[in-house]
């Protein structure tokens, strides 16, 4: 393995359904974070597939810690966005997982932009900065 982190999201599926979804995660929020979960990275899949009229909507998403305590309603979050952006899915299955756990390094270019403008500087960068320093 490389030690390189993998590019997310993944996108599969016909890009006029899988822009409707990216559109709906945008407008959902981790309630500890004030940016979407899109643009902080918590999407790592989403695949369409099947009848594009009635497709099977799969989205993977983690969350910023495995103890986060909104998981499950996180989940249920993604699925109403997404059926109410694309009322003709046949199902929409998301699923949480921690492989690989989050890092800041999938915050989308946007997300940092927003981070910075909430905390007042680049978190991405100093995150990266302090885990390059030797720990104690």
């Amino acid at each position: 393995m490389s030690g390189e982190k993998p590019k997310f999201p993944i996108l599969r599926g016909p890009k006029e359904i899988i822009d409707r979804i990216i559109k709906a995660l945008k407008e959902v929020y981790d309630p500890e974070i004030p940016v979407n979960i899109y643009d902080l990275g918590l999407v790592y899949e989403i695949n369409v597939e099947g009848d594009p009229k009635n497709p099977i909507i799969h989205v993977v998403i983690t969350l910023t810690a495995v103890g986060c305590p909104v998981s499950g309603v996180l989940a249920a979050y993604v699925e109403e966005a997404i059926r109410e952006a694309v009322p003709e899915a046949k199902d929409v299955i998301v699923d949480v997982t921690f492989d690989p756990p989050w890092s800041p390094d999938y915050v989308t270019p946007e997300g940092r932009e927003l981070l910075k403008a909430i905390f007042g500087y680049d978190v991405v960068e100093e995150w990266k900065k302090r885990m390059a320093q030797p720990q104690a």
